[in-house]
Order: structure tokens, then C-alpha cells, then sequence
């Protein structure tokens, strides 16, 4: 399955039909996710919720607008979330199974095969149910006009801090044509290097939200102070608390609380600058990790690395900023995809002791964080730290492949 992205060029009135088609599809997905909680005859299975959506539809004027496909892959979110939980239960998945929970923000809507038409120019697309969203402009380079209309499978609306997005979902299959390069290699992600691999090559560590932290904290404090709860006006300034004798304070005027007035346009601006900061920083580290994956796979015949275990890493209260800044599962996800495409060896080996066993001579030589040099004094073996457990991931994979190529044969 293949994803085609373009951003959309439309009216305010169009981006507001969008917007309460999103909110629809999120009534309609809690209200599966409600049936299921609730053990009614309507939360049983995923036939029995796209029943439950066409009833919803029935009762609620506004439900009936969105198309009955799109109501239906809303019910179909919801039983995913409802196989997740059973499938993590029946796994035994350590910690939270990932119980089916209320969504309160959600911001994009699917279509499946119908509710839509896309003109043969590929530069335009229509949508044809009760919402009114009407006739959008795409913006960008894919040529999503060359694959037949059978295979789009998935219209999904996006909405993000700098506008509205469409995505196509193609039943295609994607190929890369790799040349063999007979090198095999096994990295070691790391924070002071991205990535250190068993040549010794290493990759820098970007650290793109370090970089923009201070514009971040200074958009945050932007946020707060143009917010309401700072202007609440009802209650005692602290110069009046404990007072006495306080001072006359004003009559209550006629207007509401200032925490129940509306957002200001002020703080609108500030807080739609803090998203496309955030925004800004996740496209970057999406982006290098792309690259630097592909790279990668490109050079090698076979990858080895550690099968570390992000969640429990970012517990530690002092690396956990820098190791989700790093983004090691975003980085490893993008290997796994581009090696299956290359059709190369991806193995993930335990983490135990790559990083204190020695890759000369294989004995232990215990050594803290701060030490960033091997030293080994049972056979004399001196390289960096990273370098060595990349060596000791590499031979891991290798005893690994050995097996499974012996179980196969």
C-alpha cells in the first residue's frame, strides 16, 4: 500500500465542512468504542458497528451528512482499537494493554470508495456527500493520476497546524532495485553519534528540538500569557489574600468569567505558531531519518541492530529528552521498511551486553556510561565504545542468520 500526500487549496467555508466532518467521524467512533464498553448488541463485531453507524445516522441529522462509507471506516477505528487491546492481552504485552479509549481530538476522516470523485487531471478532487466540502485543489508533485481509480482504496482529510492535507491510499507494491555490495553491517544507535557502525563509521546526531528549544519555550510562554486564566478578575489579587481589610473590589460586571469567554484572536495566532514549531521539528526528524535510512541500506547486504526497547529508555528522568529527540524507533522503523523493499537481511538482536562484552575475545569488561573507550585487558583490544558493541551486534545477527539458515535446510 502505498501513500500519496498532497496539501489542499480550498475556502474557509470548505476548510469548516472538513472540520465538522472530522468531528462527526469522532462522534460516530466513540460511540462504537461506547457500545463495545457497554457489551450491547452493536459493539459485538465490526459488522455489527457499521450496522450501529447507519442507526446513528438515522437519530442525529448532523451524522447523516457524512457518507455512509466514511461513517463506516469510522466504525472501523474503533474495532481496530478493539483488536489491539485483545490482541495485546492475548500476547501478554508487558505494562498497559492499550485499553479502547474516548478520542477528543481527533483530526482527520476517512473515505473509502466512495463519497469522492478525482477528475483525470489528478488535480482536483470532489466530495460528494452531504457535507458540502465541495471541489478542492491538490497541491504537489505526485502523479497520483496514473494509477487507476480501482486502486485507490483510502481517501483520508488531514488536518495540521499549516493547513488541510489529502492522502491517497494505492493498492501498489513498491520495489527497489538494490546492487549487491557484499558488506555487512551492524550499528549501534547512540547520543553523542546518531548511529556508530562496526567500520567505525559514525552519523551526527542532528538534535533538531534541542536546536529550536528556546524558540519553543519562548512560543509556550507566548501561549500562557495571552491565555484567559490569567485574566480572571473574580478572584483576590495575592496582595489581597489574608488581608484584613481588603480593598473595595469592583462590581461584578455583566460579562462572563474570563476562564468562559472564547479564546481570544491573540491567543489563537500564538498558539497556531507553537503547533507549526512543532510541527516544523517533527518534519525534520522525519526527514533525516529517512535519509540516513535509506542510505544505509543501500550500502550494505545485511543490518544488524539492537531490539532496544524505546518506552522503558525514556523512564530514565535524564536522557529522556535526548533519547526521544534522537528518534531510534522512528529511525529503525524506516531500516525495517527500506531493507524489506531492497529485499536485504534486517535482524534486531538482544541488547544484553553489547556494550561490556568485548568483540575480540568475548569476555565481560564492565564499564560505566561516561566511559566512552573499550579497553580490554584480557586480550589488549582498544576501540570506541560504540564501535564495539556495533562489532558485537554484527556477530550476534550472523550466529542468528547461521540458525535460521540451519533450522531452513
Amino acid at each position: 500500500m502505498l501513500t500519496y500526500e498532497y496539501k489542499l487549496d480550498g475556502t474557509p467555508v470548505q476548510y469548516a465542512a472538513i472540520d465538522e466532518g472530522i468531528r462527526v467521524g469522532q462522534f460516530l467512533r466513540n460511540k462504537c468504542v461506547r457500545a463495545w464498553m457497554d457489551r450491547t448488541e452493536e459493539g459485538k463485531s465490526f459488522a455489527t458497528m457499521s450496522a450501529y453507524t447507519a442507526v446513528l445516522a438515522q437519530q442525529f441529522a448532523f451524522a447523516a451528512k457524512l457518507g455512509s462509507q466514511a461513517r463506516q471506516a469510522s466504525a472501523e477505528r474503533a474495532w481496530h482499537a478493539v483488536q489491539r487491546f485483545y490482541e495485546n492481552c492475548q500476547q501478554q504485552k508487558p505494562g498497559k494493554k492499550g485499553y479502547p479509549r474516548f478520542k477528543h481530538d481527533c483530526r482527520s476522516i476517512e473515505y473509502k470508495v466512495a463519497g469522492w470523485h478525482l477528475e483525470p487531471d489528478g488535480r482536483h478532487i470532489t466530495f460528494t456527500d452531504g457535507l458540502g466540502i465541495g471541489r478542492l485543489r491538490l497541491i504537489g508533485t505526485r502523479a497520483i493520476e496514473t494509477f487507476p481509480v480501482q486502486q485507490i482504496k483510502r481517501v483520508r482529510l488531514i488536518r495540521r497546524a499549516d493547513g488541510y492535507y489529502c492522502q491517497f491510499c494505492v493498492a501498489a507494491t513498491r520495489q527497489i532495485d538494490h546492487v549487491p555490495t557484499g558488506k555487512q553491517t551492524g550499528i549501534d544507535v547512540g547520543l553523542n553519534a546518531f548511529y556508530t557502525d562496526s567500520e567505525g563509521n559514525t552519523v551526527d546526531n542532528p538534535r533538531y528540538y534541542r536546536k529550536s528549544e528556546g524558540k519553543l519555550k519562548r512560543l509556550h510562554r507566548e501561549v500562557s500569557r495571552k491565555s484567559n486564566r490569567h485574566k480572571d478578575t473574580t478572584k483576590p489579587k495575592p496582595s489581597q489574600r489574608g488581608n484584613k481589610y481588603p480593598r473595595q473590589t469592583p462590581m461584578p460586571s455583566a460579562q462572563p468569567p474570563a476562564a468562559q469567554r472564547p479564546p481570544s484572536k491573540n491567543y489563537q495566532k500564538a498558539r497556531k505558531a507553537l503547533s507549526k514549531q512543532h510541527l516544523h521539528v517533527q518534519r525534520q526528524r522525519e526527514d533525516d531519518a529517512r535519509k540516513v535510512a535509506y542510505a544505509l541500506v543501500m550500502s550494505s547486504d545485511l543490518i544488524a541492530f539492537e531490539d532496544l526497547q524505546v518506552s522503558n529508555l525514556v523512564k530514565n528522568p535524564y536522557l529522556a529528552k535526548s533519547i526521544s529527540d534522537a528518534g531510534w524507533s522512528l529511525f529503525l522503523g524506516w531500516v525495517r521498511y527500506y531493507a524489506g523493499l531492497a529485499g536485504i537481511a534486517c535482524i534486531a538482536v538482544p541488547p544484553a551486553y553489547t556494550s561490556q562484552n568485548c568483540s575480540g575475545c568475548g569476555r565481560m569488561v564492565q564499564k560505566s556510561l561516561s566511559v566512552r573507550t573499550h579497553c580490554c585487558p584480557h586480550c589488549g583490544l582498544i576501540l570506541d565504545r560504540d564501535q564495539n558493541a556495533a562489532l558485537n551486534i554484527l556477530q550476534e545477527a550472523l550466529r542468528i542468520l547461521g540458525h535460521r539458515k540451519t533450522a531452513t535446510s
